[in-house]
């Protein structure tokens, strides 16, 4: 048996609403992107849908995740990659530790708007280029690690009929 796994990188930036420098710049970009996309979002009709009526990438965590104190008083973008993003510190030092950048870091991302049109579905997405962290923060996410993950099986498990391919 053979699993084809392909990795994305993910990551949801909160930006709390008082940071009305931030939430603007991000709303020049995306307004932006939307000028710049017209013609992919047009597709085949007769005219550009307006703005407000295409899916964007800004998002209020007091509507979309009012059940999650992370999001409180915040907007919040999620911007993927297919490529692992650089990941610097304050210094602009590379850091090479994964266990060094979770979910809570404090920080700064770089990010790219662009417009889409996929099947019907028609707005602006987010990638994500690479990270800055400036600062620790409270862990925000429960996931185990691979360590934990794997304890309890053993290598010669029976359950197991070959090994997995990765590619």
């Amino acid at each position: 048996m053979h699993i084809h796994i392909v990795l994305s990188f993910t990551i949801s930036l909160i930006i709390p609403k008082s940071d009305t420098q931030t939430v603007n710049k991000i709303k020049k970009a995306i307004q932006a992107a939307y000028t710049e996309g017209e013609s992919k979002l047009k597709g085949n009709g007769r005219s550009v849908p307006p703005l407000k009526a295409i899916k964007t990438p800004l998002r209020d965590g007091d509507i979309d995740r009012p059940d999650d104190e992370a999001y409180k008083n915040s907007y919040f973008i999620n911007a993927n990659s297919k490529t692992a993003p650089g990941i610097v510190d304050a210094d602009r030092q590379p850091i090479l530790d994964r266990n060094e950048v979770y979910s809570g870091c404090y920080g700064r991302a770089s990010i790219s708007f662009y417009a889409f049109n996929s099947n019907g579905n028609r707005g602006i997405a987010c990638s994500l280029n690479h990270l800055q962290k400036f600062a620790d923060g409270e862990s925000l996410g429960g996931k185990s690690s691979a360590e934990e993950d794997f304890a309890d099986l053993d290598d010669e498990d029976d359950d197991i009929d070959e090994d997995f391919l990765w590619s």
